[in-house]
């Protein structure tokens, strides 16, 4: 419970993303849309009987958390979410002609958004933005959505995308090697038919089909055209800080995969590179020399200032599990001093850094991960940071990796060791 020092430090400090002032005469459609846009955020607290500027007038409404509890959380607000409602008592000392009473509804963030105000035939979802309240966008509802794991971005359809921009030696050798599949198929519709199973293709509204974000990203033969987000970006700088004194500055594109071919004796060679094999080859330089010491049969070896797998694992990581609703890149930076892979969204659900690195899972597009996995791109247990990341790194130069999370993207830091640096 919430005492009455709590309650007047609150009001002393204002406004703020999760605390709002209301008199108690407003309408209800009103109080929902502050509580739905306190739920959609971190949840926060609304205080009924404080004006705007933070002077106390306390409650004047009859029965009032009756009016509360089933009018406007019953009727306005849903899905349903239910607050603990208290009234405090303020002293004469602060209210001078009389004792009077504050109400407390809290909210916690809400694990089922987006939230909605259901008013005169509209649902309209409200976001909050510093300390007011607005309705929110298409995007934001739909990012919302994705954040709870309601929705899934990467089978949303690609607009203007069609069968021809997937690689189709791509697909064929997915269905024939990866699924074992011995008819493959042969029509225009067949194809369709096939895609839209697995997921890579949508049928639209017109009857056309169109490439899902999964699709096209995992297939396509250049996603970045439809999907401007799809690709890598990958830069290196000179100094330890963003500047425009940078050595490297490139966005790749093209699928995930590799186009791959099988041979006899169950060997298999890669006929055209993946996104993943062009990002290592574009940072290779930059990460690596050469040793000065050959070989016993006069090959010169490849020394890496960071392990080339817990490397991999981490930009493969990044594509698998970021937020599609995000327009921005994954991206690859190389400092003087560290490496930094960044991924765009906040951690998906309730996962936290800790559980990530205690082995929990919680995969955000799992039709991504799922083929990257069968590809053999990622742990089949869904383990790389605990099994590569940490101990390759530690094990290289005596390291510890960061992981960094934000409301707005995931980052991984790896350290530059002394006995790796380059001379």
């Amino acid at each position: 419970m919430m005492v009455k020092a709590e309650l007047l430090s609150l009001i002393a400090n204002g406004e703020n993303s999760g605390i709002e002032f209301e008199l108690d005469d407003l309408r209800p459609e009103k109080l929902a849309k502050e509580i739905v846009a306190l739920a959609n955020l971190q949840g926060g607290h609304v205080l009924l009987g404080v004006d705007d500027d933070g002077t106390i007038v306390g409650i004047k409404r009859p029965d009032l958390e009756h009016w509360v509890m089933d009018t406007v959380f019953g009727r306005y607000i849903h899905p349903l979410i239910t607050p603990f409602y208290e009234e405090v008592k303020i002293n004469e000392e602060v209210k001078a002609h009389k004792e009077c009473r504050v109400a407390v509804i809290t909210i916690e963030r809400g694990i089922a958004k987006p939230y909605v105000v259901r008013y005169r035939g509209r649902e309209d979802a409200y976001i909050r933005i510093g300390s007011t309240s607005r309705r929110a966008t298409r995007e934001q509802q739909v990012r919302l959505s994705a954040i709870e794991g309601w929705l899934h971005p990467e089978q949303l359809p690609v607009s203007g995308s069609k069968l021809k921009d997937l690689n189709r030696d791509c697909l064929q050798e997915y269905l024939s090697s990866i699924l074992g599949e011995q008819i493959l198929p042969e029509s225009e519709n067949d194809w369709h038919m096939r895609l839209c199973g697995l997921g890579f293709m949508k049928e639209g509204e017109d009857g056309n089909s169109l490439c899902t974000i999964a699709g096209l990203v995992l297939f396509g033969r250049s996603p970045r055209r439809l999907l401007p987000c799809a690709g890598i970006r990958w830069v290196a700088f000179k100094g330890d800080e963003k500047d425009y004194n940078y050595l490297d500055d490139q966005l790749i594109d093209g699928p995930l995969v590799a186009l791959r071919r099988h041979l006899d004796g169950g060997r298999m060679e890669v006929v055209a590179n993946g996104m993943m094999e062009n990002v290592i080859a574009a940072m290779s330089p930059f990460i690596s020399r050469h040793a000065t010491v050959n070989d016993s049969v006069l090959m010169r070896l490849r020394s890496w200032q960071y392990p080339v797998e817990a490397v991999r694992e981490a930009i493969v990581n990044a594509v698998a599990h970021r937020d599609w609703t995000r327009n921005e890149w994954v991206e690859v930076a190389c400092y003087a001093n560290r490496l930094e892979v960044q991924s765009p969204g906040a951690l998906h659900n309730t996962m936290t850094v800790e559980k990530m690195l205690a082995g929990q899972r919680s995969p955000r597009n799992t039709l991504i991960a799922s083929v990257l996995r069968d590809y053999g791109y990622v742990e089949a247990l869904g383990m790389g940071v605990r099994r590569k990341i940490i101990p390759l790194l530690r094990q290289l130069n005596g390291t510890t990796p960061e992981f960094i999370a934000t409301e707005d993207n995931l980052r991984v830091v790896m350290h530059l060791g002394e006995d790796t640096a380059a001379t």
